[in-house]
């Protein structure tokens, strides 16, 4: 269980490498859109290295009822 905690923390951190590099952290746009493709970047590992790039264009939120 340990090697599973640690091969997470890794990919994740990779993720997290990944996300610095592309610079999304660096935009002004703060919206749902941004936070999605940042949280799949990250999510998504060294998979981003291997040519996966994740994004979100299209983030519909639902509307408090009335």
């Amino acid at each position: 269980m340990r090697i599973l905690s640690v091969i997470v923390v890794i990919w994740l951190l990779i993720g997290v490498v990944a996300t610095f590099q592309r610079g999304y952290f660096e935009s002004s746009a703060n919206n749902c859109g941004t936070a999605g493709t940042i949280a799949l970047t990250v999510v998504a590992g060294p998979l981003n290295y291997a040519g996966v790039n994740p994004k979100v264009t299209d983030c519909k939120l639902p509307e408090p009822s009335q």
